[in-house]
Order: structure tokens, then sequence, then C-alpha cells
């Protein structure tokens, strides 16, 4: 994530939040790779299950083709759509992203979500060493 982008879950909705995932999140379809990240971000919605976003740059595209799908939010913009094609496999609609989000979540400009009904998610969260109890030596 760029530096500069500040991320502040008060987006100014309070029913509407992003923060950092501490962790790992992979990305399978067909046995392939299609996503790996140590910075996803995490989308949170009233009324709807947390969305995991990946960032593009750690987002294997050599497996998607934009498709002709396009939806509109009346709180996040229009999200485009990418077809996935893996192991002689292949699903529509597998990936969205809000390429050009509105101002409430404008940190998730180069960041795509998956379907959990047509991917595989493996997420690793981030041991926290600093609330995890530790044994004195004996």
């Amino acid at each position: 994530m760029n530096d500069d982008r500040e991320l502040n879950p008060e987006i100014g909705r309070p029913d509407i939040s992003v923060e950092r995932f501490a962790g790992t999140v992979n990305v399978s379809f067909a046995d392939a790779m299609v996503a790996s990240t140590d910075d996803a971000l995490i989308l949170r919605e009233e009324g709807y299950e947390p969305v995991l976003y990946v960032p593009f740059r750690d987002i294997y595209f050599e497996f998607l083709t934009r498709s002709n799908t396009a939806t509109k939010s009346p709180h996040k913009g229009t999200a485009s759509y990418w077809n996935v094609s893996a192991g002689g496999q292949a699903a529509q609609d597998v990936m969205w992203a809000y390429e050009t989000p509105d101002q409430p979540v404008e940190v998730l400009a180069e960041y795509g979500a998956f379907d959990p009904h047509k991917v595989r998610f493996e997420i690793v969260p981030r041991e926290d060493l600093q609330h995890t109890p530790h044994l004195p030596n004996t």
C-alpha cells in the first residue's frame, strides 16, 4: 500500500470501514494460486460479510481476463469484474475492483476482491507477539 494513502476506519460513514489485515491471504482457483499477499485490506459494511481486498501488485493477472460485467454501489462506486481460467477450468466474474472508488473508500483503488463461492482462500493471521503470553524460561 502506498504510505501516502491514509487508512481511516472513520471514513465518514458509520456503517463502512476499511482496515489492514494482519496476516497472509492466498487465493487459489483450480489449484492455481491467483493472488498472494501480506498487505490485504478488510472492508466491513453493515449488513454484509467482511470482504478481503488484495493489492493489484499481488494478483496474478495472467489467470484473469476483464469481463463485461459492471455494478454500481451507492457508497463505493462502479465495480469492474474479471473472469478466471486455470488448470483447465474457468469461472465468470470471480474478481471485482473499484478502480476509481468513491471518496469514502478511495483506499480500495488498485485492490481487488474475490468471490468466496468461486475461489479458495487460505487466511493466516499474523501472530500477535505483543499480546501472546510467554512462559518464563525454567
